[in-house]
């Protein structure tokens, strides 16, 4: 079984802000060999309703991080110490 990625994007396929915090995710991902799960928030009503004005959202283990813009210092923070946490 493959373990659940610990980032989830949550944004739109038609939003440029949602493609370039994808873009400036991967350095990290890399470097904390971590998968992110990329979440279409039209395709949920209720996902929709949350984050409607807010995407792109990053949450970390369901732990909100950034909006709109990559917070890099909070988000290699949240995958240090949960990479302490398994490790």
């Amino acid at each position: 079984m493959t373990p659940a990625a610990p980032l989830t994007l949550y944004g739109r396929a038609w939003c440029h802000l949602c493609d370039d915090m994808r873009v400036a995710l991967e350095p990290l991902l890399a470097e904390f060999d971590t998968q992110l799960n990329v979440v279409d928030i039209d395709a949920d009503p209720l996902l929709e309703a949350r984050y409607n004005e807010l995407v792109p959202v990053l949450v970390c283990d369901g732990v909100e991080l950034c909006h709109y813009h990559l917070d890099e210092a909070r988000v290699r923070a949240a995958l240090s110490a949960r990479a302490v946490r398994q490790g």
